[in-house]
């Protein structure tokens, strides 16, 4: 995957994760564990439309639970970065939402704890 194209996302905490990009809907085999970011291009930089974690497989397909959301919102595509330790991508999607305040709702598809 050397020559695939990647974006880097930073956190909160001033720590950078490399993603690869994809189009929308890849086809990942089952098991794979990580971050994703659903984004769409604004300009020449990618805007975070929904961030999450977990089976890669199954959370960067149509059957999405917000993929109604991230589909009327525009993403145009999928930032996959493969993370096998829960704790850790847990920690990746609070740093990475931290920093990125419009994947929330209205202007993304996060919904906010608490409120």
């Amino acid at each position: 995957m050397a020559d695939h194209p990647t974006a880097v996302w930073t956190g909160a905490s001033g720590t950078k994760y490399t993603y690869y990009v994809w189009p929308r809907h890849p086809i990942i085999n089952a098991g794979q564990d990580g971050n994703y970011i659903y984004a769409k291009l604004v300009g020449d930089r990618y805007q975070a439309i929904y961030i999450g974690q977990g089976d890669l497989s199954v959370r960067v397909t149509d059957d999405h639970h917000r993929t109604e959301c991230i589909d009327s919102k525009g993403a145009t595509s999928i930032h996959i970065h493969l993370n096998a330790v829960e704790s850790d991508r847990l920690a990746e999607e609070r740093d990475l939402l931290a920093s990125n305040l419009n994947a929330y709702s209205p202007s993304g598809c996060n919904i906010k704890r608490g409120g």
